[in-house]
């Protein structure tokens, strides 16, 4: 599969409501293992959302495995209209993206999730993630609304450029 083009902020496709799935055809799969393959050649990433290729569509993968963070994880997770069905607690934790090359930012997320979703066959599942899992999914189900990390960042310090970059 052809590595994509990561938009990057402020590309307006960012800022989007994506699009229902509706259909799970071999097109749904295809995409799927595009953004799989795109995901992998980016520089730690371990997820990503369809919009940030440019694709209007409410799709994400997410695989925290082979994160440098060690974490319990469910593997790769191919997910389509995923939607949160509860979340709980709350961490402040730090966040970068694909998306907004080099800048991290300080970032509330729930401590916990469980979220619905279709897989590629488009049968609908339900899991719970959490720590840096609940986190990654969290922040890729922000992407189908429209909404970036930097919308979210909280901190006297606020958002500040990656040293590594």
């Amino acid at each position: 599969m052809p590595v994509q083009t990561i938009l990057t902020n402020p590309d307006a496709r960012l800022r989007a409501v994506s699009a229902a799935v509706t259909a799970y055809d071999e097109s749904v799969i295809q995409q799927f293992l595009v953004l799989q393959e795109t995901m992998r050649a980016g520089p730690g990433g371990v997820g990503i959302a369809a919009p940030q290729i440019g694709v209007n569509r409410r799709m994400i993968v997410v695989d925290c495995s082979e994160s440098l963070r060690p974490c319990k994880n469910h593997g790769l997770l191919n997910m389509a209209n995923p939607h949160i069905v509860s979340a709980n607690g709350e961490r402040l934790g730090r966040e970068g993206c694909l998306s907004v090359p080099d800048w991290v930012g300080m970032v509330p997320r729930a401590a916990e999730v469980c979220v619905s979703f279709d897989d590629e066959a488009g049968q609908r599942q339900q899991i719970s993630a959490v720590g840096f899992e609940a986190r990654v999914i969290l922040h890729e189900i922000d992407h189908l609304d429209g909404v970036l990390f930097i919308d979210r960042v909280v901190s006297s310090k606020g958002l500040v450029r990656r040293m590594d970059a």
